[in-house]
């Protein structure tokens, strides 16, 4: 899975900003949802890092030349036992970028300094297969970004922030 930092240089007001995908509402896991570019390991795949290009690359159209990757953050596990190795990359635009329209709806960005602003983590519950469960919610402009997405990006802000342990 790619963390996308996309760096518009400090002369551009974005600064760095988060590149997101919206999920395409017809596929059967996740539709609709905000995620990150990324997707299962294949065969051919040397390592996180390649996995997370390689899906880039299919998912938005992401030239992988068009990445600094800066290392990998700890696996997220799911509570539906996905484990997910986040790699974070830092983006240059300018970036020409397609989406798979049978995958993804929508790709956007979101500063970083939302993201990483804990006002904006909010908890939230929701009961689920009979069970209450709490995730992470950041909701910016029209787009409710939440669940592991929102947990990754809560560890991210609490390794660069504090060094404590990570969101589950």
């Amino acid at each position: 899975m790619l963390v996308p930092i996309v760096d518009h240089g400090v002369e551009n007001p974005d600064g760095l900003t988060v590149l997101f995908t919206r999920r395409s509402g017809h596929l059967k896991d996740h539709s609709g949802q905000v995620s990150f570019p990324g997707g299962r390991v294949a065969p051919g795949d040397a390592s996180p890092e390649a996995t997370a290009l390689r899906e880039a690359r299919e998912e938005i159209g992401l030239d992988p030349r068009r990445v600094e990757l800066l290392g990998r953050m700890p696996e997220y596990h799911t509570r539906t036992e996905f484990i997910i190795t986040p790699v974070i990359g830092v983006l240059t635009p300018p970036l020409e970028l397609e989406r798979d329209a049978n995958e993804v709806e929508e790709i956007f960005e979101v500063p970083l300094a939302f993201l990483l602003d804990p006002a904006n983590h909010q908890r939230r519950s929701r009961e689920w297969q009979g069970k209450l469960r709490w995730f992470y919610a950041m909701p910016y402009q029209q787009h409710y970004i939440w669940g592991a997405t929102a947990g990754m990006l809560v560890n991210l802000y609490r390794y660069l922030a504090q060094g404590s342990q990570p969101a589950r």
